[in-house]
């Protein structure tokens, strides 16, 4: 009795979580497809009297004048800048974390990247701004880059460090004794065992510089590098703001982390069972 009750309270925890998680993303999917009268109806009606999906065909065109010019571009932006970011911090970080994993005495920079890593992204604007204005990295997609590397690459490296610790020793020691040398064993022996973490990183990594504000509204003025965030908030501004076009924007946005996060998921469940079976 007291399992079925425990299955039942799982389930039903389950189900909380699912529509918690589901049920805005419905009703802005409804938004979306709703006209300018069915959002301003009294009473709401949770289900538009006319479907219309021509917001989704204005933003899928490069036409000018369409919205979709600006959010097309401000969506190759964020996939270019995001992926950039992300390979780039998790190659620094994949040797950093191994080193601090496996040589001690070398706590204190991993303390200290963090400490870093926990002040407000306000105290950074300055330094940044004149760093990126002296090396006419502004507006670019390659100064961008370097600033969601310097917050990416201190949680990178304490995901990995965490995994590294998590490995056995003895297979790299006997690695070492057969003639490998360091690269190799990490390479070889290290990586493929760690590549459930190495998913879960490059994912974590890959949503920080995707859901990006702050860094990408100062640093950019045009949309030339305008990542998509910037871009989904200047649409509001205005004395006549689209509620369902916003809302479009919102779901077409959701529509690349989605695919990351579902092609990572194969990469972690390959890794889990490649790990247990080389173990």
């Amino acid at each position: 009795m007291k399992q079925k009750i425990r299955l039942v309270l799982r389930y039903f925890a389950a189900l909380v979580l699912a529509v918690s998680i589901l049920a805005p993303l419905l009703w802005m999917f409804l938004m979306s497809v709703s006209s300018a009268e069915d959002l301003t109806r009294i009473p709401l009606e949770w289900l538009p009297r006319h479907w219309d999906f021509s917001r989704y065909a204005s933003l899928l065109t490069l036409q000018a004048g369409q919205p979709g010019a600006l959010f097309l571009h401000a969506l190759g932006n964020s996939l270019l800048v995001a992926c950039g970011a992300t390979v780039i911090s998790l190659l620094l970080a994949i040797p950093a974390a191994y080193s601090f994993s496996r040589y001690p005495g070398r706590d204190g920079w991993l303390f200290g990247s963090l400490a870093i890593y926990m002040v407000p992204p306000v105290a950074f604007v300055l330094p940044l701004y004149f760093i990126l204005e002296k090396l006419t990295l502004l507006n670019t997609h390659i100064g961008l880059i370097l600033v969601y590397c310097s917050m990416i690459l201190p949680f990178l490296t304490w995901m990995l460090k965490n995994q590294f610790d998590a490995l056995p020793v003895d297979i790299e020691q006997a690695s070492r004794l057969d003639g490998l040398c360091y690269w190799q064993v990490l390479l070889r022996i290290t990586l493929p065992l760690a590549k459930p973490a190495l998913g879960a990183s490059a994912m974590f990594g890959w949503l920080l510089a995707w859901d990006e504000f702050f860094y990408a509204l100062l640093f950019t003025n045009n949309i030339n590098a305008q990542t998509l965030p910037v871009t989904i908030a200047g649409f509001t501004a205005g004395r006549a703001t689209d509620d369902g076009l916003i809302a479009a924007v919102g779901i077409l946005a959701a529509i690349p982390p989605l695919f990351i996060a579902l092609w990572l998921q194969k990469t972690l469940v390959s890794g889990l069972t490649a790990g247990g079976s080389k173990g």
